[in-house]
């Protein structure tokens, strides 16, 4: 059955038609939002008030921001724990993914599998997991360290009472580093898997017969060619590092703990806007961190660029 010549679409807008649902999607829940935040940075409003009493304030939330204290002890606290966690991510990752990519040929799905577990299972459920390990009284953690410290070899290097990890304030970020640290690896193991693979068996055969070393082939064969892959995976942890929010967010009650050791710039340009009631403010610092994370990817991808070439 034919269709009315009225209702069939030119193949010039049928493309368009196809994509509208997503761009309808993309300019109310998207595009808009932005703008909206963007116009929200120059004003100074409380929405119970009302959109009419919205007063333009000029960059006043910008150098409110800039001056504040606080702002500044979050992005210190978000630069410790992305350093903390990003770090160890890519120094572990790539050569656990070697280890992976040569020793287990039969197993290698499963083994995948397993690392890449945390990076899909929920973050409540996360946070649910590690309070209870981290727990000072009854926490696996604890007890652990606290069997180690009975060995007469390990007794003076570790604390023979149980540490309060998620209550006292120089114990918070080591502990949400582990955790973001954890849930994030096996995501790189599997970028860096999925980079190995590529790589033709023939240069390692080749460095073999000139007389090359693992550790020579893994220093001039392996790591160059994953260059790609790193700068990936690494622009990918400094843009999630900086926008750090629900680990610490969800373990420290949203309120970043003691002495708000673990209140990353998410937290706290949150709690400006849902706690505070300052919109403005929140909207400006949240366009502070998108040029921090501009900025530090723009570095990024210098320093690769200079690297390769």
């Amino acid at each position: 059955m034919k269709l009315p010549d009225a209702l069939r679409l030119s193949p010039r807008w049928a493309p368009y038609a196809l994509l509208s649902p997503f761009i309808g999607l993309f300019l109310v829940f998207g595009l808009f939002p932005l703008l909206f935040s963007l116009f929200l940075a120059f004003q100074s409003w409380e929405p119970t008030s009302g959109l009419d009493k919205m007063q333009f304030v000029g960059l006043g939330n910008f150098s409110f921001a800039l001056e504040d204290e606080w702002f500044w002890k979050s992005l210190g606290n978000t630069a410790w724990l992305a350093i903390a966690s990003g770090l160890p991510q890519h120094l572990i990752g790539i050569p656990l993914a070697v280890f992976i990519h040569n020793k287990f040929q039969r197993l290698r799905n499963g083994v995948i599998g397993a690392y890449f577990l945390p990076y899909i299972t929920s973050t409540v459920a996360i946070a649910i997991m590690f309070s209870a390990l981290f727990s000072t009284d009854f926490g696996i953690i604890n007890l652990g360290l606290g069997a180690l410290a009975k060995l007469p070899m390990l007794g003076s290097l570790l604390p023979a009472e149980p540490i309060d990890w998620l209550g006292r304030p120089e114990n918070i970020k080591p502990a949400l580093a582990m955790i973001v640290f954890w849930r994030y690896v096996g995501f790189n193991v599997v970028l860096y898997l999925a980079a190995l693979q590529t790589i033709p068996a023939d240069l390692y055969e080749a460095a073999r017969m000139d007389g090359a070393g693992r550790w020579q082939q893994f220093w001039f064969i392996t790591l160059p060619s994953l260059q790609p892959m790193i700068y990936f995976g690494v622009t990918l942890s400094v843009i999630g590092g900086l926008q750090l929010f629900e680990e610490p967010f969800i373990l420290t009650g949203g309120r970043g703990g003691s002495d708000q050791s673990g209140m990353t710039t998410a937290i706290y340009l949150y709690r400006m806007a849902f706690d505070f009631n300052d919109f403005g403010g929140a909207s400006a610092m949240s366009w502070l961190l998108f040029l921090l994370v501009a900025l530090l990817t723009w570095l990024t991808n210098r320093a690769f660029r200079q690297r390769s070439a």
